[in-house]
């Protein structure tokens, strides 16, 4: 369609009055060289003007050309896409009804974005023209309307609502000149707004990211990245340095990596925020992660999984001893979820140890214990010293190589119970996994009693859910049966459409799926003739184990999730 609109656009050109054959070839020349927009290219080489442009596209596409700059724009439909994106592919969005977005174009050939649009609010797209410099300029006006807005805030914010609880990193504080300017007070009012912004949303990371011209800041809301702020490159030395000051690294280094934490407490909650700064081109990368307590003290009952998946991890857990996995990629929630094992076990009859790399959230009444190579403390090492403690519970924050996978399931056969994660796709590969290290057979059967496979997916925003309808087709192209969708009776299907509360996206928060697998006999066996991860899944499916994307399935089916976020967060089965 995109082709055929141009084409025939170009043929419009040909015969227009005072058309330039030698312009006209030079343009298209260049747009093949450089690529770009066409119409843009027409324009800046003298081929024809941008009314005259935008004259034909409305003519031809059936869309009204409009004044941009008398429409108001909404705050949290422009979040949509970010800010860079609006202004390279020169779009505005105006309404949204029903599943119709509306959005205002200087280039609507441009078919990339559209799909981009479509793909990210789920909506059919209309468009109407607007000319380059009206974009521009209303873009302009909302950024700065905004970069005002996050000024006030600034001014207003009292001081006293968030305080620094206790740095916690060991490294000294270097002082140097900088720390003049750090200590003004707006400096100190924007890092304050930085981190209560983002508790407000929910977010799990806080991105500042020099760029050439300014300082980018980015929040991860239910794990997307969205784009919150344009600072200013002359106050990027003094942000970095205040958030260097808080955690207790050296103000001074500025090429190589750093690492370090603090803490802060807003309405009466203690976050822990742990520090990562990360030289580049343009200077000091930091990213913030906000680790809230609060999530732990949910329990496993409330963290999404389904019931029998939910029975087989409490059976697993009651048992006197044993080696429990937990699987997934960073940013699965296995932190989240051996934590809140840990939680529920924590009592005062058991002498709970954990060895991590980072100490991602401290617990009362556990003893942790921070992994650091750089002197020694391995996970191996560290494992051998804690079985001299006497230790009822274990939990080694992930399985590296053969030395600690070997320690810690020694310690499950000893008469502990060791909790560990690893980074496999699956349950079952997890066995294989260990396999490949160097652990023999024998010992992971007669050790690991139970592992499961962790993915997190967004949940529709309860404020904007809706009901809509899926074509039959969809499901059969994906292999589902659809007969058995109408003899469940779950043939009703829901998404959410964006609001205020959700900031459009249409979803807020996020659950676990899980993929259960409790090692049976014959599993055992299994393992001890080294069958493939994939002849024990099958096993395991055929005795009513839930792959990740069963499980999926049943959030969606349930309207709790989307098909569309089942399809990103798992694989075909």
């Amino acid at each position: 369609m995109a082709i055929f609109l141009k084409d025939k656009i170009l043929e419009i050109l040909r015969v227009q009055q005072g058309f330039n054959e030698k312009k006209f070839n030079a343009a298209l020349e260049l747009q093949r060289e450089k690529g770009g927009s066409l119409g843009k290219i027409l324009v800046d080489t003298g081929v024809t003007t941008q009314k005259e442009f935008m004259i034909i596209l409305s003519k031809e596409l059936n869309a009204p050309l409009i004044n941009l700059k008398r429409y108001k724009l909404d705050t949290m439909l422009m979040q949509v896409q970010p800010e860079n994106v609006m202004r390279e592919h020169r779009i505005v969005p105006l309404s949204r009804v029903g599943d119709t977005l509306t959005i205002a174009m200087a280039d609507p050939l441009d078919v990339f974005v559209l799909d981009r649009l479509k793909a990210a609010t789920g909506c059919r797209v209309e468009i109407v023209l607007a000319t380059e410099e009206d974009v521009k300029i209303v873009l302009d006006n909302f950024y700065s309307d905004r970069a005002v807005d996050i000024k006030k805030t600034i001014d207003e914010i009292d001081e006293s609502d968030m305080d620094v609880v206790e740095a916690v990193s060991e490294e000294k504080i270097d002082i140097s000149k900088l720390i003049d300017k750090v200590k003004l007070p707006p400096i100190i009012k924007m890092v304050n707004t930085l981190l209560s912004e983002a508790v407000r949303r929910r977010a799990s990371d806080i991105h500042i990211e020099p760029t050439e011209k300014a300082l980018r800041i980015r929040y991860r809301i239910d794990g997307a990245l969205h784009d919150i702020l344009t600072l200013s490159k002359a106050s990027q030395n003094a942000i970095i340095a205040r958030i260097k000051i808080l955690s207790k690294l050296d103000i001074t280094q500025t090429h190589i990596p750093q690492d370090g934490s603090f803490k802060v407490k807003m309405d009466e909650r203690e976050i822990d925020i742990r520090v990562s700064v990360l030289p580049t081109a343009f200077g000091g990368k930091v990213v913030m992660r906000l680790l809230d307590k609060s999530s732990l003290s949910v329990g496993l009952d409330r963290l999404g999984f389904l019931p029998e998946s939910l029975a087989l991890f409490k059976k697993a857990i009651a048992r006197p001893y044993g080696m429990i996995l937990v699987t997934g990629p960073t940013g699965s929630g296995k932190s989240t979820t051996l934590y809140s094992i840990l939680n529920e076990m924590n009592t005062i009859e058991r002498n709970i140890i954990t060895l991590e790399d980072p100490v991602e959230y401290q617990l009362e009444g556990i003893t942790q214990i921070q992994a650091r190579a750089d002197i020694g403390l391995t996970f191996a090492n560290g494992l051998r010293s804690m079985m001299r403690q006497n230790p009822d519970v274990i939990m080694v924050g992930e399985i590296r190589d053969f030395e600690t996978a070997d320690i810690a399931i020694k310690a499950s056969l000893t008469g502990q119970m060791v909790f560990s994660t690893l980074h496999t796709n699956d349950a079952a590969s997890a066995i294989t996994r260990l396999i490949d290290m160097g652990v023999e057979p024998f010992l992971i059967a007669s050790s690991v009693i139970f592992v499961c496979a962790q993915r997190l997916c967004r949940k529709i925003c309860p404020g904007c859910k809706e009901s809509y309808e899926i074509p039959r087709a969809v499901f059969e192209r994906l292999g589902v049966d659809y007969r058995e969708i109408e003899k469940s009776g779950r043939t009703k299907f829901y998404r959410g459409k964006g609001c205020g509360k959700c900031n459009t996206t249409g979803f807020l928060g996020r659950m676990a799926i899980l993929e259960a697998l409790l090692v049976d006999d014959t599993i055992k066996d299994m393992i001890a003739r080294k069958e493939t991860s994939d002849r024990i899944k099958e096993y395991a499916v055929k005795k009513g184990m839930k792959t990740l994307r069963d499980d999926a399935y049943d959030k969606f089916f349930n309207g709790v999730t989307t098909l569309e976020e089942v399809l990103s967060i798992t694989a075909e089965d």
